[in-house]
Order: structure tokens, then sequence, then C-alpha cells
């Protein structure tokens, strides 16, 4: 009972963020057994083109560590903004959801290459939340019970924390600008006097990835408490 229980809570998580989350885990569950090691997870550009180890282009975004409290963070992080994403302002769009895996992932691979980061994992959850935290800008959060804050401060918060865990700032840094990009072209740039969309989701993901028909059963995951855990918890201003 309690199996078929979980199940369905999990068939019930959005089917990019089901999809990310879960290979994240199988992948750092992989290298604690032994099965793989980090060593053939890491972006290298001269193994991919020389060596044909392409799997490195996606492999790199699936590492975050080994299990401790920086891999439980992230993962919490990246499961909660992306779902949220995904429910929120992509509900319903999977496929421009994926293109903005996509666009994001492409950016941080050719920024990568200049700044040698040989795990982009991080990065790539700081985009997700970066996009959140604008398209939420009234949404207060409360870090640690000891920072309250306006849902766009919380991409720097996270690289404050990060600095002051010893981590470095280059990471969140490549976070925050990609988010920053996709932001700009796909939110602002369009409004512009004279603007225009330049990110256009190609034909053939929106064909791979139509959304299918929403389940009458379906319980979103609530936006108004988008921290949902004691170091990222918010409401909406008025709320």
């Amino acid at each position: 009972m309690a199996y078929q229980t979980l199940q369905q809570e999990y068939l019930q998580i959005p089917v990019v963020t089901r999809a990310y989350t879960t290979a994240c885990v199988l992948t750092t569950a992989a290298v604690q057994l032994e099965i793989i090691t980090p060593f053939q997870l890491y972006f290298n550009p001269d193994l991919i083109l020389r060596n044909y180890q392409v799997w490195r282009l996606i492999t790199n975004f699936l590492f975050f560590g080994p299990v401790g409290f920086n891999f439980l963070f992230n993962m919490i992080f990246l499961y909660r903004y992306c779902r949220m994403l995904e429910e929120g302002s992509f509900r319903g769009r999977t496929a421009d959801f994926v293109f903005m895996f996509l666009f994001g992932g492409f950016l941080m691979t050719i920024f990568g290459i200049f700044v040698s980061l040989v795990f982009l994992g991080q990065a790539f959850t700081i985009m997700l939340v970066y996009v959140w935290s604008r398209r939420n800008p009234n949404v207060r959060m409360n870090f640690f019970g000891l920072l309250n804050f306006q849902a766009p401060f919380l991409p720097w918060v996270l690289m404050g924390f990060s600095l002051l865990l010893g981590n470095s700032i280059i990471v969140d840094l490549l976070g925050i600008v990609v988010g920053h990009v996709y932001f700009f072209l796909e939110d602002v740039f369009p409004n512009q006097p004279g603007g225009g969309r330049w990110l256009k989701t190609p034909s053939i993901i929106k064909m791979l990835f139509e959304t299918p028909e929403e389940d009458a059963n379906y319980n979103p995951l609530p936006e108004e408490r988008p921290g949902g855990f004691p170091w990222g918890e918010g409401q909406r201003l008025g709320g």
C-alpha cells in the first residue's frame, strides 16, 4: 500500500522535473556504489571532440558530488524550483520548458569551456532559481529564519551562502548570467519597443514533447510556499 502511494506521488511529479531529478539521483547512486566514477562523467572538451565521449555533455549536469549536505541542498533546490517552474509559468508548455533546458545547457557548456568548470549541475540549478525568482518578484523569502527578502534576491543570497561554505562563486555567477540571458530574451526583450521574440521552440521539440491532457486528479505543488523547507520559505505579498 505504501509502495503504491509512493509510486502515485512520484508519477504526479511533472515529467521534466521527474526525469531530471531522477537522473541526478541515479547518477549519484551509481557513483556511490562505484558502478561508475566521476572521471567518466565530468565535462572535458578534448575527450568529447577527440574520443567522441559525447555523453559528457549531459552527465556533467547530473552529478552534484558525493551524498552529503551539498548534494541534498542542491537536490532540494533543484526539485522545488524546477517543479514550480514546470507547474507555474511553463504549465501546459512542456516543449518550451525542454527548450529552456537545452538553451541553458548549451550556453553553460560554451561558457564552461572558458571558466574551466567540469560539473555544471549546480549552475543549472541556480539558472532555474533565477528564472523563477524573476517571474515571481512579489514573493517574500525567508532564508534559515535569518534573512527576509524579495524573491529576485534569492540567487544572490544563495551565492553568498555558497561563498560562506568556501565554494567558488563562479558556478553561481554562471547560473545567474545564463538565467538572466534567458529571462531577458524570453520575458523582457519581446516587450520592448522594436523588440521581438528570438527564442522560439523548434517544431521538432514541440512534436516530441506535446503536453498530454491534464489529469483531473493532478495536484500541483503550491507556489505560494516556494521554499517548503527552513532555508527558503516564501509567501506572496499581501498573502
